[in-house]
């Protein structure tokens, strides 16, 4: 029989083991992290990138409470972030600029995504939404992601009105999956997040203007059958150009194979023994 890890042991030596990680994370960031956490009202001159993301998608899984619950956590969360500066050297922490959710601070059960893929509801649920978005961001910069975790692999709902590929975003939990990245540059950033009517807005600016310019696709996206289950594949790469918009770098950031949780009956599937023997 197979020894039982120390956090599986009941429901007590788990919130152990789940706090232990918490206060080990706080206590090295103490000692040997520089997190980004001055705020300016003042911009920064130079406007890098901006997106923008829909709150409520009317998504058939996802019950209207629960999404109302997701706008409200991004409300009390997106001024936590608003207005941060990441100077040279510093790295931009979530969750360290977040804090703990919690119904005392306000937050209310939003949707998650649990270790399996499956739905659950949650204190603070829908703040991916937000990592999200600044991942988005981050990647049409020279800003360095250092810490990002995905959601298992599966394909949870349906795409409308996509704007950004499949599988560029990200899986946060408080604080031990936290969203970092690190500011390798001269350059001093702004991150400015507030929420509006519809839409999670984001922008980043900078002290100095960006020569290089940067462009995120989806390449050789397709769904596939593997067993009789339906994955969807494909990569995502992140080019950046020059002034000039020549090329001078490509790099691969995700791998996609992902379990389609939706009817699939009305997509363009492959199979992928008959794509193996083309």
């Amino acid at each position: 029989m197979k020894r039982k890890l120390f956090c599986e042991i009941s429901p007590l030596t788990y919130k152990i083991s789940y706090e232990s990680r918490i206060l080990k994370r706080k206590a090295t960031d103490h000692l040997f992290g520089r997190i980004a956490q001055e705020k300016s009202q003042a911009q920064l001159p130079y406007l890098i990138a901006s997106h923008q993301s829909l709150m409520r998608r009317g998504l058939r899984k996802v019950p209207i409470p629960v999404e109302e619950a997701k706008v409200a956590n991004l409300k009390i969360a997106a001024p936590k972030v608003n207005n941060v500066l990441i100077k040279p050297g510093e790295t931009f922490s979530f969750w360290h600029l977040i804090g703990r959710c919690t119904e005392k601070s306000g937050y209310q059960n939003g949707l998650m995504v649990a270790n399996d893929g499956e739905l659950k509801k949650g204190t603070g649920g829908g703040l991916c939404q937000f990592s999200n978005l600044i991942h988005w961001m981050i990647l049409h910069t020279p800003l360095d992601v250092v810490e990002k975790y995905h959601h298992e692999q599966v394909d949870m709902f349906p795409d409308a009105n996509r704007e950004v590929p499949f599988g560029s975003g990200t899986s946060i939990v408080y604080n031990y999956l936290d969203y970092r990245f690190k500011n390798n540059t001269n350059t001093t950033y702004q991150l400015v997040t507030y929420v509006g009517e519809t839409h999670l807005h984001g922008k980043i600016y900078a002290s100095e203007p960006q020569s290089d310019t940067y462009e995120v696709k989806a390449i050789g996206e397709h769904f596939e059958a593997e067993s009789g289950v339906v994955y969807r594949c494909g990569e995502i790469y992140q080019y950046r150009y020059d002034q000039k918009h020549q090329l001078i770098n490509e790099a691969l950031i995700k791998t996609n194979h992902a379990r389609v949780a939706y009817d699939t009956s009305q997509l363009a599937v492959v199979n992928k023994h008959d794509k193996e023997n083309k």
